[in-house]
């Protein structure tokens, strides 16, 4: 039979209201400075004609539109940050702390640039990667690293030390670039990746929130709830203007930035128990599938792998006639289902049982996603679009 080997949701070694009351202001400050910072990045990308210009193929918005929404989030979540580690601070901070947070900040500005500069110049593919792959470094530097060792034990592996630790950092790579890039394809509609990303956090959210009620790690459970809480509420925040009809786009400085500090936490919650990261990457569901599928239909299309184009799996809903609202709506259900999954598979399940159900809900999608025809690709539009010459 399964277990529940880790118990109630909330455990017993600290209470809820200790966990969350002394951070609750960290939200609230990533909110207000999104929300008041974005028309500023509105009327800045205006006044530099840092826009989105519409085309017949990809950017099929009807008008100019303003990009710099990455911008506003950064300081939304950098504010809160701060606020956070002053919090933080306030009860009890050590060396190692201090060198995470300035790493996952750190992270977050260079991330920032690398998109703001290809918003701007239109850099291309590999010098991005390489941007992306050095924010990576900053992770590597606090030694924000996954524990392998549970996993290569499973399989009856030993690795020494300082080969786990390549791999470990590797991993580290790997999921940095999977996750900027992954919501950079997802940013493709009205509010779709700005609001699919705070409900991913909070799913994230909820994975930290049970850890500190355990207290799981005393370093890093205050690190996970502060940057949690901050990404939510500097999401939230912009995606006041971002929601159809937006006023103002991420562009790559806002969704290679969200892959950043996703794929930080998702670091931070790997660092011990294979059970936490596995539900991380189901939290990242959605993503993942979309990717997925897009790289998918390219192959099976004989289509360049890295070439943008209107097949995503949210264009091909709006090719089926579904309107816009009704299908982000329809992706942010997706994503919190996903997210819902993984929080219970993690509590609930022990993490051999939770990594099959992982798997086969990942088989499940995929058979869907291609019985639908979502692999399928017409002209450059995707599935029934119309081909544009």
């Amino acid at each position: 039979m399964l277990g529940f080997s880790l118990g109630p949701v909330i455990g017993p070694k600290i209470p809820l209201s200790a966990v969350l009351e002394p951070y609750w202001p960290v939200f609230v400050v990533g909110f207000i400075f999104s929300m008041l910072v974005t028309p500023i990045a509105i009327k800045a990308a205006f006044r530099f004609k840092i826009m989105d210009i519409p085309n017949v193929t990809v950017k099929t918005h009807k008008n100019p539109t303003a990009y710099l929404g990455g911008v506003a989030v950064l300081v939304g979540f950098l504010a809160a940050m701060t606020v956070g580690t002053f919090l933080i601070e306030k009860r009890f901070m050590d060396v190692s702390q201090i060198k995470i947070i300035l790493a996952i900040c750190g992270g977050a500005i260079l991330s920032c640039l690398v998109g703001l500069i290809d918003d701007v110049k239109d850099i291309r593919p590999w010098q991005k990667l390489l941007g992306q792959a050095v924010c990576s470094l900053f992770l590597v530097w606090a030694s924000v690293k996954p524990a392998l060792q549970p996993i290569f034990a499973v399989v009856g592996i030993t690795v020494s030390p300082v080969l786990h630790d390549i791999l470990a950092y590797l991993t580290v790579l790997v999921f940095v670039l999977g996750a900027s890039n992954s919501l950079n394809l997802l940013d493709g509609l009205d509010g779709l990746c700005t609001g699919v990303t705070a409900i991913m956090t909070v799913g994230l959210f909820v994975l930290a929130t049970h850890l500190a009620t355990w207290a799981s790690h005393p370093t890093l459970d205050p690190i996970r709830l502060i940057t949690t809480m901050s990404l939510v509420g500097a999401a939230l925040g912009f995606l006041v203007y971002n929601r159809h009809p937006a006023k103002i786009f991420l562009g790559d400085a806002g969704s290679i930035l969200l892959g950043f500090i996703i794929a930080a936490v998702m670091m931070l919650l790997a660092t011990r128990n294979p059970r936490w990261w596995l539900a991380s990457m189901m939290i990242f569901g959605l993503p993942i599938l979309d990717t997925g599928t897009a790289l998918i239909r390219r192959a099976l299309n004989k289509r360049p792998l890295f070439v943008s184009d209107r097949g995503h799996i949210y264009d091909q809903m709006i090719d089926r006639g579904i309107p816009m609202q009704r299908t982000v709506a329809i992706n942010y259900l997706l994503s919190a289902l996903y997210a819902l999954i993984g929080i219970l598979g993690a509590i609930f399940i022990p993490a051999r049982y939770a990594a099959i159900v992982y798997l086969l809900i990942g088989i499940i999608s995929f058979t869907i996603v291609g019985r639908k025809g979502y692999f399928r690709m017409s002209g450059l539009r995707g599935a029934g679009g119309k081909k544009v010459d």
